[in-house]
């Protein structure tokens, strides 16, 4: 059990059981919604898969995974950077994204980050502050702050993640939705290209590295009484949908993953979700011997309102 240090008052578990989202759902539940994703190319696909989701109930192909500050994706824009500027793997790589529905009703923003905290989120933060407020913000930053910025790497991550989260709590309203996905696990063997080859010694420690990054993480975000998704947990058993550079996942994994997000979104905000029965043959059914059988962990729920998707107005 984790206290939130503000009341003391223990966090409540989600009671929700993970549900497969249909795209109708989906478009029910972040109706009139406002969601900004902040992380680097995983959160990239967290947004890629919800905006697909959004529209249509297929998955990613392997080329939109992959795909790297494209000007345009299932409807989206590229509001800055990627193609816009110069494609590269330097830590002053940027990208931002926008999809907003046809029928103006949802509005989904990603800005790329190679740190959790910097100058540059500031100017993020700003510009939130300036435009309209999210209603829900899903961020990670992990794996660049561990290897891209010299060798005391986890002491200046751990700062960082101190203060993102207490400029967060100043910024964001108290109706926004916060949720911190916890890296996900790496391969034993890394070799993403945002590793460059002067840094390929560091691959072998990184792994571990991961999972005291995600400790710090977590107990932080925690003490601010923000969410936590621990998807390090939910996927340390899915390790036939990572891909071979042992950072990346397959599409299975991503739709996966923002079932795992929805439903904790769903129950943080109190709506009440649909109960199906997937038989054995169903491609989720039985994920990895977990995921299917709890939900996710939550932290101090802000939201009480109680909806029932996929029956009357959306919300």
């Amino acid at each position: 059990m984790v206290f939130c240090l503000e009341n003391n008052e223990p966090r409540r578990r989600l009671r929700s059981t993970m549900v497969h989202f249909q795209a109708s759902e989906v478009q029910q539940l972040l109706h009139n919604k406002f969601v900004v994703i902040l992380g680097d190319s995983i959160q990239r696909a967290v947004y890629k898969d919800l905006v697909l989701l959004l529209q249509k109930d297929s998955l990613l192909t392997a080329a939109q995974l992959k795909a790297k500050g494209e000007l345009s994706f299932e409807q989206d824009q590229l509001v800055a950077g990627g193609q816009l500027g110069e494609l590269h793997n330097g830590t002053q790589y940027r990208e931002v994204r926008q999809f907003c529905s046809g029928s103006g009703h949802h509005l989904v923003r990603f800005y790329f980050l190679t740190r959790v905290y910097s100058e540059y989120l500031e100017g993020v933060l700003e510009e939130l502050t300036c435009g309209p407020a999210p209603d829900l913000v899903i961020i990670n930053s992990c794996l660049w702050d561990l290897s891209r910025y010299g060798r005391c790497s986890m002491e200046a991550y751990r700062e960082n993640l101190e203060r993102v989260f207490v400029r967060m709590d100043q910024v964001l309203p108290d109706s926004c939705l916060l949720v911190w996905n916890m890296a996900m696990p790496l391969g034993e063997r890394v070799t993403g290209g945002f590793l460059l080859p002067e840094l390929q010694p560091l691959a072998g420690s990184l792994r571990r590295d991961v999972v005291e990054g995600n400790f710090y993480s977590a107990t932080l975000a925690g003490d601010h009484c923000f969410d936590v998704l621990d998807l390090h947990f939910h996927f340390r058993h899915a390790v036939r949908h990572r891909h071979r550079d042992g950072i990346h996942w397959d599409q299975h994994a991503h739709r996966h993953l923002s079932h795992l997000l929805l439903t904790h979104v769903a129950d943080a905000w109190g709506v009440e979700l649909p109960k199906r029965d997937y038989p054995p043959g169903e491609p989720y059914h039985g994920w990895g011997g977990e995921g299917c059988k709890e939900g996710p962990q939550s932290t101090g729920l802000r939201h009480n309102r109680t909806e029932i998707l996929g029956g009357g107005e959306a919300p």
